[in-house]
């Protein structure tokens, strides 16, 4: 019988990053691949450039709550978002950091397994901006294994709406470039 298994992770940066949109990806991701899942999504009331934040819970087993005080992981997409969430990190936690836009100084702790992605730069060269976040969940997803790489790119139709169905290819490219730069 296998190990059951429980992670969780932050995902955080500002509003128009697609943050909660990476959330909600991998949360369907972890669902097709038989696991037990909560997604809770939070932004500032400025929307576009304000806050925005998301915690996703995946288990073998049920969950008790979406809340997590001390997550394992986190994926920082700008500096206030390492500020507020590096210090609550447990012990021994991953942190993966848009290093387009946080510095490699500004990461204090050595107890956390942590991956700089150069996630603005990366997908630029993808092909746009606005792609960044799936560049740092490709790259998420690959040091951690919490869910194939394959079945992101599967699950995209099911986050895309039918309007941006055509940007699905740039984001499996920008999934693929994150996970092999991990």
């Amino acid at each position: 019988m296998s190990e059951k298994t429980n992670t969780d992770v932050i995902f955080a940066g500002f509003g128009g990053q697609g943050i909660l949109m990476v959330g909600n990806l991998l949360s369907i991701a972890a669902m097709d691949e038989g696991r037990q899942v909560t997604y809770f999504p939070a932004y500032g009331v400025e929307m576009r450039g304000g806050t925005a934040n998301c915690t996703v819970v995946i288990s073998d087993d049920e969950i008790g709550s979406p809340v997590v005080g001390h997550p394992r992981a986190c994926v920082v997409m700008n500096a206030p978002s390492l500020e507020k969430y590096q210090p609550l990190m447990v012990a021994g936690g991953t942190l993966v950091v848009n290093s387009s836009l946080v510095g490699k100084g500004d990461v204090n702790r050595s107890d956390l397994s942590v991956l700089f992605v150069d996630a603005n730069e990366i997908a630029r060269k993808v092909g746009s901006l606005q792609l960044a976040s799936m560049v740092a969940l490709g790259a998420y997803a690959a040091k951690t294994g919490v869910v194939s790489v394959e079945t992101l790119c599967a699950c995209l139709p099911k986050v895309v709406s039918k309007k941006y169905e055509k940007f699905i290819p740039l984001n499996i490219s920008a999934l693929k470039e994150g996970a092999s730069f991990a």
